[in-house]
């Protein structure tokens, strides 16, 4: 999991932890906040039900904040992000979101967020972003020194959070506000779910199809109960949220990507588009033109071990002769695959799918492969 909070500093809860309590979830420090890593039921029930039915997910914890340009410009606003991020917000239709890394002057990654230039009529030139919990306070201090005149950055620390991941949640979720069926991937809707404002994104960080929405922290404990009404939804932990995103291919910040890591390395050219690339213009620009050019020197990589044994964050990757080559950032069962699944970077050389490794394990080398990801199929509605 991420950071835990220092031990003398009281843990923050979100607007849910009463309702975590009271559906007995195991409770853990994580990033500085009171969170359910799994009830009852247990990680792998939890995992699994995800991928057959519809998750809830609490992920209040998460940073929510607007910049919001004081000529209500999206051009004005679009570019103020774009001198941070590597991403092209200037052409960001309404309501329509696109994932990025606030990036260092090295290239390094400081955090990855979610952009969502915001449709509402009234709120020309705002954009809505969604940080990381464990590195939200350093991401706003980070943006406010660097923003230009008039543009604010608007902290949203009283609204929730949460997210219904699966096969079922376009299902459950139209029932409540029909007008959602019909939304794209990466793109939201404000809509009243019985009288509850709602911001809906489609998007999520499980691979399944899906939604996150926020809401005033007030109202999370109705809308949560709501949804939990629903027999195809359950409350769903933290565990299962990592191996749910682990099977996914997808990064967690702190883990396989940080500040030592770029873009390119990790894998993530995806979420710079022709117009930036091209351009540069955004911190590091230099080292990722350069590495989109020449390639980089290690690459992050899915890797399957063979057998029955994971290999967790931190294990060297050898070559079968012994040479080290890389290290795996994460690693666990997945239930969907039913085995072992990994992450990491390893030399350029290396990479190939299907190339042989070994993961040294308590000292032991164990035989493992360059897997393709994501190990279990991405399922957006695109």
């Amino acid at each position: 999991m991420a950071e835990h909070a220092h031990s003398d500093e009281p843990l923050l809860q979100t607007p849910l932890h009463a309702e975590h309590v009271a559906l007995g979830a195991r409770m853990v420090p994580f990033a500085g906040y009171d969170m359910p890593v799994q009830y009852p039921a247990g990680i792998l029930t939890e995992h699994n039900w995800t991928r057959e039915h519809a998750g809830l997910f609490d992920v209040s914890h998460m940073g929510q904040a607007f910049l919001i340009a004081e000529d209500k410009s999206h051009e004005t606003v679009a570019k103020a992000l774009e001198a941070l991020i590597p991403a092209d917000v200037l052409n960001l239709k309404p309501n329509q979101q696109r994932y990025s890394q606030l990036l260092a002057d090295d290239g390094g990654i400081l955090d990855d967020l979610m952009v969502t230039r915001v449709g509402a009529a009234g709120h020309e030139g705002w954009l809505y972003l969604v940080v990381n919990a464990s590195m939200k306070e350093q991401d706003y201090a980070h943006i406010q020194a660097r923003l230009p005149k008039g543009i604010a950055l608007r902290r949203k620390d009283d609204l929730g959070l949460m997210a219904l991941q699966g096969p079922s949640a376009a299902a459950v979720l139209a029932k409540l506000a029909p007008e959602t069926a019909d939304l794209p991937f990466m793109m939201s809707a404000d809509v009243q779910i019985e009288g509850i404002w709602c911001h809906v994104s489609r998007s999520g960080y499980t691979g399944e199809d899906g939604f996150e929405i926020s809401c005033h922290g007030e109202d999370a404990a109705k809308l949560w109960t709501k949804f939990l009404a629903d027999p195809e939804v359950k409350a769903i932990g933290l565990g299962a949220r990592d191996s749910l995103r682990l099977e996914a291919g997808l990064c967690l910040y702190g883990h396989d990507i940080d500040t030592t890591t770029s873009p390119i390395e990790a894998g993530l050219i995806w979420s710079i588009q022709k117009r930036r690339r091209e351009e540069g213009g955004f911190p590091g620009a230099e080292r990722v033109q350069r590495e989109i050019r020449d390639g980089a020197a290690r690459v992050r990589v899915g890797i399957k071990p063979e057998g029955r044994a994971p290999a967790r964050e931190g294990t060297i990757i050898t070559t079968p002769d012994r040479r080290e080559v890389g290290i795996v950032t994460s690693g666990g069962f997945g239930p969907t695959v039913n085995g072992p699944v990994a992450m990491g970077y390893v030399a350029k050389d290396v990479s190939a799918i299907g190339t042989d490794l070994h993961l040294v394990v308590r000292g032991k080398p164990l035989p493992a492969k360059v897997a393709a990801m994501p190990f279990a199929p991405h399922r957006y509605k695109r």
